[in-house]
């Protein structure tokens, strides 16, 4: 089935001339409408209008343009189908083998913030779906191409064979109605902000929507799960550039797994709470340490000696690119991976001995915030991300001893740390440096008598220390056992039923208490 005739017409007119132009040399007839039409006349390209195909002319402000038999028959028609050749022989029907067909840019118009209802609407593409999704089912016969990316493809298949084979045919209808799902998707969902009061006004777009449509596109395979009989794979939004972690660029190392990449979004999540170089080392999507120091190689001596045990075999998110200094300290531990925002030529020399050492680089540009998704049986859980930043002019201090200065900048470094630990969760910490962590405990008192102990394994002294804890404490005890190990001061949120006697407890033991107000779970 050599390609005889295509239809173009495209919104995104990325590489649409020089495809065009290579199309007729192959002796293509090409038929385009409006604007793409135009373009491709003044290039020099001989081109027919669908107005002369099918005998309409375009209408209705450009809402009809190929919604026409002439049209849909020519790219619907089954060429093995003896019924179907009669048919569009009888209407004068003529067969076009090629649709290059990209839509309006409707979500790029709804995030417009002056955006009017009538542009919104006016932005819904009908013609173009509509011949997408005919080309698209009559894959057997007629090639789609809705993304300028696939040009090359197309034309290297063309030359070699003046058609396109039926794999191929079938990878772009794949895509093709990948793309339209998405397209109504988002059409659905932006159409919850209209309201119709006798005439349509737009509202702001509600962050938990109605239906929320979610097309993710596969990016790597894992290798497994969690465990060796889960199968995984990372998949990433589709339609648009890979951003964030997932768009991380591996240097080297063995192939990454499940469990490492939830490891590594935690670590990273953690140093970029941090203006100073800072460095986050997890096991077990917990820190085991963390630092701020105003070096980024101190900054690792620190958060290492905070659990230098469980340190083995973690994976490490540092602020700042990694120099020289930091990279000797940290070749000198079995690490799984690093990601940062870059690496010193001279610390790459240095991880390259280490060949299964994963090395990861942050891409610039930050991935929208995004809602977090968590599945359980028959659906699935959608919130707004924890991205709650603390207001120092609303803390408050209910004990009759305030902070000094040197607590108050430990407790706030603390009280970033416990943000990012599973609930319940308790942080020591002196300024810049954490020196015992206890999570994911079922009382709060146990994660309190955890970390005191992660803190003698280490050989720190909690003396003069400050701790922080995600949630309200229900009962004194937990400001009782840091109490016992020298602790000085606690910041918390506030909001327990004892919330006076937990205050009673921390001014009977000399304790001085910031209370936020608000609360950290992480579960």
């Amino acid at each position: 089935m050599p390609i005889e005739r295509a239809l173009i017409s495209v919104y995104d007119k990325t590489g649409v001339v020089d495809f065009a132009r290579e199309l007729a040399a192959l002796g293509v007839e090409i038929i385009s409408t409006g604007g793409t039409a135009k373009l491709l006349r003044d290039a020099g390209i001989s081109v027919r209008d669908v107005s002369d195909l099918t005998g309409w002319p375009e209408m209705l402000g450009g809402r009809v343009k190929t919604l026409h038999p002439k049209v849909h028959g020519g790219i619907l028609f089954q060429r093995g189908k003896a019924d179907d050749r009669r048919q569009v022989a009888e209407h004068s029907i003529v067969p076009i083998d090629l649709i290059v067909v990209n839509l309006y840019p409707f979500s790029a118009t709804a995030a417009k913030l002056d955006v009017t209802p009538e542009e919104l609407i006016e932005n819904i593409d009908i013609g173009g779906p509509a011949m997408i999704r005919s080309a698209a089912k009559n894959f057997q016969s007629v090639g789609v191409v809705t993304d300028p990316a696939d040009y090359g493809t197309i034309l290297a298949d063309l030359r070699s064979r003046r058609e396109l084979s039926l794999a191929t045919r079938l990878d772009l209808a794949r895509k093709a109605y990948a793309g339209t799902a998405r397209y109504d998707g988002e059409i659905a969902t932006e159409l919850e902000r209209l309201a119709a009061n006798g005439s349509v006004s737009i509202h702001p777009r509600e962050r938990l929507p109605a239906r929320l449509h979610i097309d993710l596109e596969r990016r790597q395979s894992m290798r497994y799960g969690e465990n060796p009989h889960q199968s995984a794979a990372l998949y990433i939004p589709a339609g648009r550039p890979a951003s964030g972690l997932a768009g991380a660029k591996q240097l080297q190392g063995k192939e990454l797994s499940y469990n490492n990449l939830a490891d590594l979004d935690s670590a990273w999540s953690l140093v970029s709470e941090f203006k100073r170089p800072a460095v986050a080392i997890i096991k077990h999507n917990n820190p085991c340490g963390a630092a701020e120091q105003s070096s980024l190689s101190e900054a690792y001596r620190k958060a290492l000696a905070s659990d230098p045990v469980s340190a083995f075999g973690g994976v490490m998110a540092f602020n700042r690119s990694i120099d020289a200094a930091t990279a000797e300290e940290v070749v000198k531990l079995f690490v799984e991976c690093i990601v940062a925002p870059g690496f010193a030529p001279e610390a790459l020399t240095k991880f390259a001995a280490k060949r299964n050492l994963r090395l990861l680089v942050m891409p610039n540009d930050l991935p929208p915030a995004e809602l977090e998704l968590k599945r359980i049986s028959g659906g699935v859980l959608v919130q707004d991300p924890d991205r709650q930043e603390l207001d120092e002019a609303s803390l408050t201090v209910p004990t009759e001893r305030p902070p000094t200065d040197e607590e108050k900048r430990a407790l706030l470094f603390a009280w970033k740390i416990a943000k990012h630990v599973k609930s319940n969760a308790i942080v020591f910490a002196r300024e810049g440096e954490t020196v015992g962590i206890g999570a994911g405990q079922m009382s709060r008192v146990d994660s309190v008598k955890i970390a005191v102990m992660k803190a003698a394994v280490a050989g720190l002294s909690l003396a003069g220390s400050v701790f922080a804890s995600d949630a309200f404490f229900p009962f004194p005890d937990s400001l009782e056992e840091a109490a016992k190990v020298g602790a000085t001061a606690v910041i918390q949120p506030g909001g327990s039923v004892n919330d006076k006697e937990v205050i009673a407890a921390a001014n009977k033991l000399g304790l001085a208490m910031l209370c936020t107000g608000v609360r950290h779970f992480r579960h």
